[in-house]
């Protein structure tokens, strides 16, 4: 693999494993959505291709939306089975943390890929996709769930199986359409995260195991986010592009929805006066602390969004206004995450500061990177055994994790170890009772 690839993936990699790791401060679909635009945001700076500048806030709203919509699924339990000691169990965690990341990665990395795909000579009808989106994640809820009984993680939400209705319904749309570079980043992108959310889990066990002091929880979702972005980046490099005479002016909806719309949700949902004050008071802060600090949040979120109008509303985007967006951006949302959690205050939250370090690198090298991009052919069966390669490999991390330690908090069986006819189907119903206490 040529070595300026191997720099563009790994620093594409950090973007969004940075991004990752700082969403899970403010969870649900609207955290998601926020950190899932910074990997479209990193490609396209990467890819110094001034066509794709016009398209910066669609893809990045697309790439936003296919991670964000993912942000329902429910896998607190699925990570406690990667944690039993027995590898059964630990397998089915690890396997539907490949499942579950696979879903991000697919949603996120296809819906990026379509916008880059759509052209003026083949635009895509993204009023008619949704609604196939919605229609099939609402089909395959019900079929999974509500008829077969298929559950993942009893007694959660089980909204994995609308975003597999979701991932269905994109493949067959972009196959049937022809859009084969984004199926390509698609497949690439699930890959990644995939391995991503099971080889990050593996990393949360053997870090409690060590006793390490550190937050191994946020080392998991690091690693979802740095394998996800390298598999996004990784398909998108790697695809052939049409390429538009004009690059075009920025459009405004899709400006604003990324720029205001999705860090207001986080504001408004994440940075409350009830949640800082929990936070600030042990720290030696007091409501009025709180407050003060909610509104600064919210003075630099509009700011921000202020900025971002004014330099990209209806003009013509050159590679030093991506640039900006993307430092600026992230700068923001690295700023909400040391309000969120105190850090500003207090050195309580080490892990916090990486992220301020994984700024700095990405300022330092992103410039200095000229990616390359080379086609190449569309290969179901290397696809195919690509995946199974994974899933083994995951197979071997699950071994050595239920090996390596005793009972530990937080784990969790989906079966019971002494019914082996209850893990003949790898989503089947558990039989009653098989479910440890929580």
């Amino acid at each position: 693999m040529n070595n300026r690839l191997i720099w563009s993936l790994l620093l594409a990699g950090m973007s969004l494993g940075t991004a990752w790791a700082i969403r899970g401060q403010f969870g649900h679909e609207q955290g998601a959505a926020w950190a899932g635009g910074f990997g479209a945001i990193a490609i396209i700076l990467l890819a110094k291709r001034p066509d794709w500048y016009a398209r910066l806030f669609p893809a990045t709203l697309a790439s936003a939306l296919g991670w964000g919509v993912t942000g329902m699924i429910s896998y607190g339990i699925v990570v406690g089975y990667g944690r039993s000691t027995d590898f059964g169990n630990a397998y089915y965690g690890l396997g539907m943390l490949f499942l579950i990341g696979a879903l991000f990665g697919f949603l996120g990395g296809g819906l990026f890929g379509l916008a880059l795909s759509s052209s003026r000579k083949k635009p895509v009808q993204w009023h008619l996709l949704m609604a196939e989106l919605v229609a099939a994640g609402v089909i395959g809820y019900y079929l999974l769930i509500e008829q077969l009984g298929y559950l993942m993680t009893p007694p959660r939400s089980e909204a994995w199986a609308v975003c597999f209705g979701m991932a269905a319904s994109l493949l067959w749309y972009l196959v049937r359409n022809g859009y084969g570079s984004a199926l390509r980043v698609a497949f690439f992108s699930a890959l990644g995260a995939g391995f991503g959310f099971g080889f990050g889990n593996f990393l949360q066990t053997m870090g409690h195991v060590s006793e390490i002091a550190f937050n191994f929880w946020n080392v998991m979702e690091y690693s979802i986010g740095f394998f996800g972005g390298i598999g996004m980046a990784y398909g998108t490099f790697t695809s052939e592009w049409e390429t538009e005479e004009e690059s075009g002016t920025t459009p405004i909806a899709p400006l604003l929805l990324v720029a205001l719309v999705i860090p207001f949700l986080v504001w408004e949902q994440s940075v409350t006066d009830k949640r800082l004050i929990e936070t600030l008071e042990p720290l030696g802060g007091d409501s009025g602390t709180a407050a003060f600090v909610r509104w600064v949040a919210l003075a630099l979120l509009l700011a921000f969004a202020v900025w971002s109008y004014r330099r990209f509303a209806g003009k013509v985007a050159t590679y030093a206004d991506v640039s900006a967006f993307f430092f600026l951006n992230l700068a923001l949302y690295t700023a909400y995450s040391l309000i969120i959690t105190g850090a500003f205050m207090s050195l309580y939250r080490p892990e916090q500061y990486l992220y301020i370090v994984n700024w700095l690198v990405l300022l330092v090298w992103m410039k200095k990177v000229q990616t390359p991009f080379a086609s190449e052919d569309f290969s179901p069966r290397e696809w195919t055994l690509g995946t199974l390669a994974t899933l083994v490999f995951v197979g071997g991390l699950a071994y050595v994790a239920s090996q390596s330690h005793g009972e530990i908090k937080g784990a969790h069986n989906r079966f019971e170890i002494s019914a082996p006819a209850s893990v003949s189907g790898v989503l089947a119903p558990s039989p009653a009772g098989s479910q440890s206490p929580r």
